[in-house]
């Protein structure tokens, strides 16, 4: 699947009519059902006005091709890091909530724990040594100033997910190096847990972070890597259609 494609069929296409005579010619064409212009993202004539005109430096930057590419994967790294903030942030709200009240939430769960240990015996799966129970009897005995402190710390990392995923869906230079620091972080952590015991999830979510960092590094060029910041300006500014056909009207 031609993903420019598939976004102009979203997004609609990007059509731009410069200013400059020859170049404008490059990217229109008449035809019997009227003009048609250029999409500067897939490269197909639209019938119809241009959305856009003016100078061709004041043009649209439209990423196409393995830019485009580079988006959508961005975009769906983003799209992973605000699930994972909603996470956080209803665990931080049942937090708050255990807070002052543990002795009642407390005698809810003594009631529901042979419920529990059924339905976990039914499927396979052994309470006893799960941190989920264990995670959950050691709350009840946390003062209240303790489980604040933890509220606080579990919204922050929420922060945290959602700062990222802001600075990658805005496809934002600070976002990517945001993305690769953040994640560094807490990499030592995620492999500290599979030290303790090694789960699909775990290993997941470690390569899922291990891809992510690569990739970046690598795709955008990030700490003076593979060119740098130079580097990776001069490769959007090459890729656009438009710099290809200003070339082309240069050249002749």
């Amino acid at each position: 699947m031609d993903i420019s494609l598939w976004t102009c069929a979203v997004r609609g296409h990007e059509t731009y009519a410069p200013d400059e005579p020859a170049l404008a010619a490059r990217l229109h064409v008449d035809t019997a059902a009227g003009e048609s212009w250029r999409c500067l993202r897939c490269g197909d004539f639209v019938p119809g006005p241009a959305r856009a005109h003016g100078p061709a430096e004041d043009a649209p930057e439209v990423p196409r091709g393995r830019l485009l590419r580079d988006r959508v994967i961005m975009r769906l790294l983003a799209a992973e890091r605000v699930l994972r903030a909603l996470v956080l942030i209803l665990l931080g709200a049942g937090v708050l909530k255990l807070r002052g009240s543990q002795d009642h939430w407390r005698e809810i769960w003594d009631q529901d724990l042979p419920l529990l240990r059924q339905l976990a015996d039914q499927i396979g799966w052994d309470p006893d040594h799960s941190k989920i129970f264990t995670w959950t009897d050691k709350a009840f005995t946390l003062s209240p100033a303790t489980l604040t402190w933890l509220a606080v710390a579990i919204f922050a990392y929420a922060a945290v997910q959602l700062v990222e995923a802001t600075g990658l869906w805005l496809v934002q230079r600070w976002g990517e190096y945001f993305a690769v620091i953040a994640t560094s972080l807490f990499l030592p952590l995620e492999i500290y847990e599979l030290t303790e015991k090694v789960t699909v999830l775990r290993v997941l979510a470690l390569l899922v972070n291990l891809a992510a960092i690569v990739w970046l590094l690598w795709s955008k060029r990030l700490f003076g890597l593979h060119g740098g910041a130079a580097a990776y300006y001069a490769e959007h500014h090459t890729e656009s259609l438009l710099t290809v056909e200003r070339a082309a009207v240069e050249a002749t």
